[in-house]
């Protein structure tokens, strides 16, 4: 039985569900690296790796708000499109976000060579994306 006025939660699909949670995960992460880089770390890196990071901050803002949009369209349809979009945006910002982390944490610039691999990855992504509204079908209203 359920109790008035308690909130039993946003139903969702298990796509969407997973999609969004990892969005809102990865987008409360980005909040805490860009605080964490403007604060402790401005005047312990040398500009060059704080730059490094501060890139990696912005495009893992840019591609949450992706996956948060790629989470949204999977609760209104299930598109294989759609879930490798989902998966190649957050490796794309697995291997580019982390590595420019990482490199700017560590100071080994070697580890640069993750990241365009996490580059391509984020193109799929769009191209996923992409693909998947293009076959979509769209209604007269």
């Amino acid at each position: 039985m359920r109790r008035s006025g308690a909130y039993t939660g946003l139903i969702m699909t298990h796509s969407a569900r997973l999609t969004l949670l990892i969005a809102a995960f990865t987008g409360m992460l980005a909040v805490i690296l860009g605080a964490f880089g403007a604060h402790a770390l401005r005047d312990l890196l040398e500009p060059r790796m704080l730059a490094a990071w501060q890139t990696a901050v912005e495009y893992q803002f840019w591609h949450v708000a992706a996956l948060l949009a790629v989470g949204c369209l999977q609760q209104s349809t299930s598109c294989r499109w759609l879930r490798a979009s989902a998966l190649a945006f957050m490796l794309g910002m697995l291997l580019f976000c982390g590595s420019l982390y990482a490199m700017a944490l560590s100071g080994i610039g070697q580890l640069g060579t993750i990241t365009p691999f996490g580059g391509v990855a984020l193109i799929f992504a769009w191209l996923f994306l992409f693909i998947s509204l293009y076959a979509g079908r769209s209604t007269s209203a």
